[in-house]
């Protein structure tokens, strides 16, 4: 860690515009680029990041390297991923010029985040914390990658314990919403499997370049017991996905095509105790895991309907709100790009 963080230089608007240029790079729409170009919001970011100098610490899109100056001055290991290959190339060039000193403490990977496997950190680190993996996530995401990004990393590095997202400001507000929130959805219950997410604040539009159209939201999270040992992170997903499919139909309708039937989607429900009339958004994590249980466990009678019936005697479709977020499996690609990301 260097002596006086504070002090080091980062990289500015002059900085960043001048190693586009060299590059002969311009931010994209397809990876959601949008670079930080002000020092004051690094510094802001890795102080939220709550970094003690020992850790080693993951950063997705890095882009040209505004954050990963700081985090380097705050950790003792950074691995960098970074899918664009030109970025990718640069980002060693630039530490060695502005940290030579902390050049040999960062890894670069040319990689899609959401390909990496615990294996990827296999040779990283020395010593004891020789594959250990990283300890603690620091990114800007994408807005339409963001939420899979994060999950993905969770389920597959057990050695995180907590981390600083950017994302789009409205992402940010679903992964902390709690139930019966308009806006609680697939990536509110998912993300409280294992996880205490927080927001910690709002990051403005003129802090990027190019500017967005939609301010960022900063979401630390601090990692946390499973929410249940009975049953695995697959058995309760699958349950939270088939409660989200079709909003604002009760939990009796939605788990049918997942129960058989409508009729044993009910059991499964008072199994859990849970009212088969609720609907998805009301039930807290906790419930899932319960249902998921109850599913796994409760034999399944003869179905009188098909899941296909059962969904369309059960309930008219509703108007207006339908399936969202719930982005955590998909994105929309005709969509803006997240405002914040670098990747």
């Amino acid at each position: 860690m260097s002596d006086h963080p504070a002090t080091q230089p980062l990289l500015s608007a002059t900085h960043v515009r001048a190693l586009a240029e060299q590059l002969g790079v311009r931010p994209t729409k397809q990876w959601g680029q949008n670079f930080v170009i002000d020092p004051n919001t690094i510094r802001r970011i890795v102080g939220l990041a709550d970094l003690d100098g020992s850790e080693h610490v993951l950063e997705v899109g890095p882009g040209l390297g505004s954050l990963t100056l700081g985090l380097l001055d705050e950790s003792a290991l950074v691995s960098a991923v970074e899918i664009d290959p030109k970025l990718a190339g640069q980002l060693p060039e630039t530490v060695t010029q502005f940290r030579p000193e902390l050049a040999a403490n960062l890894h670069v990977m040319q990689q899609d985040a959401l390909k990496l496997t615990p294996e990827s950190f296999a040779e990283i680190g020395t010593g004891q914390t020789k594959g250990a993996g990283p300890e603690v996530l620091v990114a800007n995401l994408p807005y339409n990658v963001a939420v899979p990004v994060v999950l993905h990393l969770l389920q597959i590095l057990p050695s995180l314990r907590k981390g600083l997202v950017m994302v789009q400001d409205e992402v940010a507000d679903r992964l902390v919403a709690g139930p019966g929130s308009k806006i609680y959805g697939v990536p509110s219950v998912k993300a409280a499997w294992d996880t205490q997410m927080r927001k910690a604040g709002v990051v403005g539009k003129r802090v990027f370049w190019p500017e967005p159209r939609i301010s960022s939201g900063l979401v630390r999270f601090d990692r946390r017991a499973v929410a249940s040992v009975e049953v695995t992170r697959e058995e309760v997903f699958a349950v939270i996905d088939a409660a989200f499919a079709q909003r604002r139909k009760t939990l009796r309708a939605c788990l049918a095509g997942i129960a058989g039937s409508a009729s044993h989607a009910e059991t499964v429900l008072r199994t859990a105790g849970v009212d088969p009339s609720a609907r998805g958004e009301t039930l807290d994590i906790h419930a899932y895991t319960a249902i998921a249980a109850a599913l796994r466990d409760t034999p399944a009678a003869e179905a009188n309907l098909d899941p296909a019936q059962a969904l369309a005697v059960e309930e008219a479709p509703t108007t207006g709100h339908t399936a969202d977020d719930d982005a955590a499996s998909s994105s929309t690609a005709d969509a803006d790009p997240h405002v914040s990301g670098e990747q």
